[in-house]
This record gives C-alpha cells, sequence and structure tokens, in this order.
C-alpha cells in the first residue's frame, strides 16, 4: 500500500454541546462503528477509533469498496448495519467474533454499509491540510457514481433544518447532529467538531456495582428496569463521579451487599446472555478481553435519576449520568414505560437526500 495518507490513523474526533452551533454544515449523527478506509487498488484496509484495523470483520464491505471507491483514497466515515428501515447497532456487535466462519455467515445474514462523510487523500494528493469545505467537495465528486452499500452522508447548511433533522431523525436510530466549521483542517485525535446529542432522565434501580479498576473505590454501579412481568433487567451502568464521591459511596452501599444467589440477576450466574437479550452485568466485552466485569449484587432498594441520550434496544447504548437520588421513588416504579419514544423514521429517506 502506497497512499499519502497511511494507516494507522485516530479520526478527528467532536466535542458535545448542548445546542447546534451556528457553523455553516451539518450532518447526521451515525451510530455504527467509526473508520478510516485506506484503498490502494485492491488492498483495503478498515481502521477503527482505535487504530486496530477490522478489515476481517466486514468482508462483504470490502468488496463493495473495491467496486465503490476511487483507486486511491482514504475516506473517513461509519460502518452501520441497517434493518427495516433503522440502524441496529447491537446486530452490528456481533460482528466483531474471533470465528472467521461465523464472521462471514453474518456478513452475508446481515451486510454492513459504509456512510462516508471526509476525504483524507485521493490519489497521490494529501487532502487533510484543506479546508473542509473543499475536502467535502471533493467527496462527493469522487463517490458520485457509488451504489449502496456505500453512501455520502447528506449534509445541509441551513440551521434551522439541521434543528429539524436533530428530532426527525431519532426515529431511524441515529443519536444526534454534528456540525462541522467550514473552514477546518482534518486533525487526527482532535476534538474540533462539534456534537449535539438528545438527552433524557430516567429513575433506575441501583442493582449493583463494580470495583474501580485503579482503587478499592466504586468504579461504576448497574442500573436496573423492571418489565411488565416484573423482571428486572440490566440496562446499562452510571459512572461519572468525583474520586470523593467513588469513596463515599463504598460505605453507602454496603448495608445493601447480597449473595449473588438472592440477587434478581443470581440465574445469570452462569450464562453470557439471559433470554429475551439482556445480557448478564457480568459478562465479557468483545471489546476488552481480559478485563473483569464482576461485579458486587445489591438489593433492588435504591432509586436514582440519571440522564441519558437514546436507548439501543432494552440497554441505555452510552454510559449514563448521575443526577440525583430518588428515594421518593419504590424500586417497583422504575419501568420501561418511563422511557420516551422517539417516533419513527425512515432511514433510508435519510440516505437519499443530496
Amino acid at each position: 500500500m502506497d497512499l499519502p495518507v497511511m494507516p494507522p490513523v485516530s479520526p478527528m474526533l467532536a466535542k458535545s454541546v448542548p445546542n447546534i452551533p451556528d457553523v455553516g454544515h451539518y450532518e447526521p449523527k451515525w451510530d455504527g462503528f467509526r473508520t478510516i478506509v485506506f484503498k490502494d487498488g485492491d488492498d483495503i484496509v478498515l481502521g477503527s477509533r482505535n487504530e486496530k484495523p477490522m478489515t476481517r470483520y466486514f468482508p462483504e464491505l470490502v468488496e463493495a469498496l473495491k467496486k465503490n471507491l476511487p483507486d486511491k483514497c482514504v475516506v473517513d466515515g461509519e460502518i452501520i448495519l441497517i434493518q427495516g428501515n433503522r440502524l441496529e447497532f447491537e446486530v452490528l456487535q456481533q460482528r466483531i467474533h474471533p470465528a472467521d466462519s461465523r464472521v462471514r455467515m453474518l456478513a452475508e445474514k446481515t451486510p454492513a454499509s459504509l456512510v462516508a462523510f471526509d476525504l483524507l487523500a485521493l490519489g497521490d494528493e494529501d487532502l487533510t491540510g484543506r479546508p473542509f469545505a473543499e475536502r467535502r467537495a471533493a467527496l462527493e465528486k469522487a463517490l458520485v457514481d457509488a451504489r449502496p452499500p456505500v453512501y455520502v452522508t447528506p449534509a445541509v447548511t441551513d440551521l434551522g433544518r439541521a434543528k429539524e433533522w436533530f428530532v426527525q431523525l431519532e426515529g431511524a436510530g441515529l443519536d444526534g447532529v454534528l456540525s462541522k466549521p467550514l473552514d477546518g483542517t482534518y486533525q487526527p485525535n482532535k476534538r474540533v467538531m462539534f456534537k449535539t446529542k438528545h438527552e433524557r432522565t430516567a429513575d433506575c434501580v441501583v442493582a449493583g456495582f463494580r470495583w474501580h479498576k485503579t482503587a478499592k473505590v466504586v468504579g461504576s454501579m448497574l442500573l436496573g428496569l423492571y418489565d411488565d412481568s416484573g423482571r428486572l433487567h440490566h440496562v446499562g451502568v452510571v459512572a461519572s463521579f468525583p474520586m470523593a464521591k467513588r469513596e463515599a459511596l463504598v460505605a453507602e452501599l454496603e448495608p445493601y451487599q447480597v449473595e449473588l444467589g438472592d440477587h434478581p440477576w443470581g440465574e445469570w450466574a452462569k450464562q453470557d446472555d439471559s433470554p429475551g437479550g439482556s445480557r448478564m452485568p457480568g459478562a465479557q466485552s468483545r471489546w476488552s478481553a481480559g478485563k473483569d466485569f464482576s461485579f458486587v449484587p445489591l438489593r433492588p432498594e435504591l432509586v436514582i435519576e440519571v440522564a441519558y441520550d437514546y436507548m439501543e434496544g432494552d440497554r441505555f447504548r452510552h454510559t449514563t449520568q448521575f443526577r440525583r437520588w430518588r428515594p421518593d421513588r419504590t424500586p417497583e416504579s422504575c419501568t420501561y414505560s418511563q422511557l420516551e419514544e422517539p417516533a419513527e423514521y425512515d432511514l433510508g429517506e435519510i440516505l437519499s437526500l443530496p
């Protein structure tokens, strides 16, 4: 491979802002695997955000990129998985699997797509020092003949339309709006773009905690919600605390500790996945092999209010933010019914936009 921008490259990042800024260019914020595609003829590398190649996990996408990208280029984008009319991140996660046979089976059963949103190099020219407005124009021209499953992300320049997108697109599985200054150069691993994401609150049961990886203090608290049958599901974690609060939580939670066999999640002790798709809180992540994800079970009696952006299936997509304790709420009242459901929106309509 001989390109003006060679792997690995850390992608340019975005910092969170509460409101969409007036910077002149707006795109949907896709929910998938960020990747930088390096293509030199039929030689393709899919670089991840942590700079590790993901090429082996998406053989069907590699073939599509050979047909739809210029002969020599470096493209920044997002690998997504579309089912029905929306994005499905949980299904996409299944692709990160050590068995090649399973990867290829899933590649055929649930093929992935690529949404391109920046162009770092074309031919023998490095474009990273060019303003984004020029890179965007070059991207549109270079991929003008691209066909599914390769797309150029739609974009608008009107702030009012971007605000409409922020409300509309969530129903298709997108998690917000990206705002990009038109004069900005490409700066790897720097937060020079802006992301505006949804924030809602929910009251959740505190059903356990994990120790911090560096000290004997609370690292994160495990959250639960009840379904209509009265079963407590593990829905995510809350983990953003100052160190002093982490220390204080050890004593606060100690009276609620219980043996796993006496806990609602005790039935999962010997399983990787529970019935209905709710993963055991101690299960290993495909992204974090070797890390200890065991937890200390707590009697499900404490309730907290947390802020979250949106749900992915029956779980919070990202780590939630602590807001306050809710001694006025009973654990049994913490159900899925309190969660706001975004209106459905057809992903196909988004991808067909200019």
